[in-house]
């Protein structure tokens, strides 16, 4: 087996743990847990369910940032242990154990290394992200619905919560658009690099000859609005339009006219939401993601360096950030990043983490330069 340098080894993992320490502040971190568990424990709690929502999702993140810096650290001062021993002892057993720890600590050290790059404005936030169809016809419509579930199983892996507020079906099939929320501390920023236009070569399965087919959707990531920000939307400027909830085929979902679009007719932006089951809520989920954009359209008047958190997005030739190949050859590819696998399955099942994080990276050494 290959020699490994271990007091080399070792000493990188001490200093990339001392850097996640130092970014992190885990004095402040154990603060937050105190205060957090304080609120959480409060008998009145559940007398405001949304804040409660948001006091326990903040706890569990905050426990779970402060464990796996904990863990880390204890596998760390173990491996050191296991080292020593199997040195002292000549045990290759041991020896081979201790080069698979240490190569697990790195690569979980890298993992959250990554993490400690969230410091925009908005990262700490929720995200609602849109996906919609673009050039390409049914296939683009398909390949939306493809990238709905690829997010929705990346997310699963991570335990975070997915809420669909809107579909739109396409008449052949997919989804003209898709807007949902991904409820989980750091939503935000960690999805944030998806925003862009991504691009599909595959057989098209809608093709009856069987030609190559490319096609498009675009992805947009912008932070929930919290109840600290003042957005004010005067009703006057706001046009409503009722109608009746669909689904795929536009076959009825109920007979009641529940689904809301909202359209602000200063901006022009356009919000409809259908997948709650009365007109009430799916006002109210609305609303809360018209005040999302059009925060984010305040922030950009006010410094054009924050349009990178929405960008304009074409979903067409020449504005992709990332493809996915599946004929005549497998490949996954990020454009910016370069960032690239010939697992493409696995990526639309829901393996995105290598692509957020070199994107993580990519952004970061950005804002540097």
């Amino acid at each position: 087996m290959a020699e490994t340098d271990f007091p080399a080894e070792l000493r990188s993992l001490r200093a990339t743990m001392d850097r996640i320490t130092e970014v992190t502040d885990v004095d402040r971190l154990r603060a937050d847990v105190d205060e957090l568990s304080e609120q959480a424990a409060a008998p009145d709690l559940w007398d405001d369910q949304e804040n409660a929502q948001k006091v326990t999702s903040q706890l569990s993140h905050r426990q779970g940032e402060l464990r796996r810096i904990t863990d880390l650290t204890q596998r760390i001062d173990d491996v050191e242990v296991m080292v020593e021993m199997a040195e002292e002892e000549g045990d290759e057993d041991t020896r081979r154990e201790a080069v698979t720890e240490v190569a697990s600590i790195s690569k979980a050290l890298e993992s959250l290394e990554v993490v400690t790059l969230l410091s925009g404005e908005y990262d700490e936030r929720e995200a609602v992200v849109t996906i919609r169809a673009g050039a390409g016809g049914v296939d683009a419509a398909d390949f939306a619905e493809m990238l709905l579930r690829m997010y929705s199983r990346w997310a699963e892996t991570r335990d975070w919560t997915v809420a669909v507020l809107d579909t739109s079906y396409a008449e052949e099939a997919g989804l003209k658009s898709a807007t949902f929320e991904v409820k989980a501390p750091y939503a935000f920023g960690t999805l944030s690099v998806e925003a862009g236009t991504h691009r599909l070569v595959r057989i098209s399965p809608f093709d009856n000859q069987g030609r190559r087919q490319t096609s498009f959707a675009a992805v947009e990531v912008i932070p929930l609005i919290e109840g600290t920000d003042h957005v004010e939307i005067d009703e006057n400027d706001l046009k409503v339009d009722v109608f009746r909830s669909s689904g795929p085929g536009g076959q009825s979902v109920n007979t009641t006219d529940s689904a809301v679009r909202l359209t602000h007719l200063p901006t022009g932006t356009v919000v409809s939401m259908q997948n709650e089951k009365s007109q009430i809520q799916n006002r109210a989920a609305a609303m809360r993601v018209l005040e999302s954009r059009l925060l984010l359209l305040k922030q950009e008047e006010e410094s054009a360096e924050k349009k990178a958190l929405a960008g304009d997005i074409k979903a067409s030739w020449g504005d992709q950030i990332r493809s996915y190949v599946l004929h005549p050859y497998q490949m996954v590819k990020d454009l910016r990043t370069e960032h690239e696998t010939g697992q493409a399955q696995a990526v639309l099942d829901g393996d995105l983490d290598g692509f957020i994080d070199a994107g993580i990276r990519w952004r970061a050494q950005g804002d540097d330069d």
